[in-house]
């Protein structure tokens, strides 16, 4: 049964009315799909936010307690989606990053991932239920909740796409795609329909912020295809492919630090 993972980042969800907008293109997944996978963001500048609380308490948070409380903003988006996708007749079920069984390395706030352990979101994908999971978080051996640091969202959806052997991950952002500059600073900036996996790391690495080179690495060692897409205009644009479409789900499950 055909697997998609969809990824939405903290611009696709910073108001509640997005949602809707969200879950409607949810929906139209699903028709495609028999198993969909949503890997969410928190909310705007929500996790700024939260770590300006925690200094505003503490000057230097302990790592530890300050994951415990910036890993609330993925949650607060899983379950708003989770809300409106219901509102549609969809049944889904949000699960934080443990939850889904992203397990991670012990060093808080920067953890990388070291495995996924899928086994409830397999569960609730065979039931026929669309499966949340909050990025930027998971669990590490010792049962402590960790986050990812940059790029943890993004690369959350790549590790997910991955253990579930699903075709491709979609990311849906302010912008049609990948530009060679910021299509904001440069309306005339060349916009690339498809890209190799180097091309887009070196990218990324050069400043390009659609996608954190970090999801671009793991996508590469698991040949696992990216496709980056406005969040506003999903049916008109192309957007940027990454990697190749046409090969079988990758089981090599290679993760950051495997």
């Amino acid at each position: 049964m055909k697997t998609i993972v969809l990824k939405f980042g903290g611009a696709a969800v910073a108001k509640p009315e997005r949602f809707e907008q969200i879950a409607n293109l949810v929906v139209d997944r699903s028709l495609h799909y028999e198993k969909v996978v949503v890997v969410v963001s928190a909310m705007g500048n929500m996790t700024d936010e939260l770590l300006t609380l925690a200094r505003q308490v503490h000057p230097s948070p302990p790592k530890r307690e300050q994951d415990m409380l910036i890993s609330v903003g993925e949650r607060i988006s899983m379950s708003l989606l989770a809300m409106a996708l219901d509102l549609k007749g969809k049944y889904a079920v949000s699960l934080t990053g443990s939850q889904a069984g992203i397990m991670t390395t012990s060093n808080h706030s920067e953890a990388r991932i070291i495995d996924v352990r899928p086994h409830r979101v397999v569960k609730y994908l065979e039931q026929g239920k669309i499966v949340i999971v909050a990025g930027f978080q998971g669990v590490s051996k010792e049962g402590e909740i960790t986050t990812l640091g940059r790029g943890g969202s993004d690369t959350t959806a790549v590790a997910l796409a991955v253990a579930l052997g699903a075709e491709k991950v979609e990311f849906y952002k302010d912008v049609a795609g990948i530009f060679a500059e910021d299509p904001k600073k440069n309306p005339s900036a060349a916009f690339y329909t498809s890209l190799d996996y180097t091309e887009a790391l070196e990218i990324t690495q050069k400043g390009a912020k659609v996608l954190h080179s970090r999801c671009i690495e793991l996508a590469t060692k698991n040949g696992m295809p990216l496709h980056v897409l406005s969040f506003s205009e999903p049916q008109t644009s192309s957007g940027t492919l990454i990697g190749q479409l046409d090969r079988e789900p990758s089981q090599l499950l290679i993760y950051e630090d495997g």
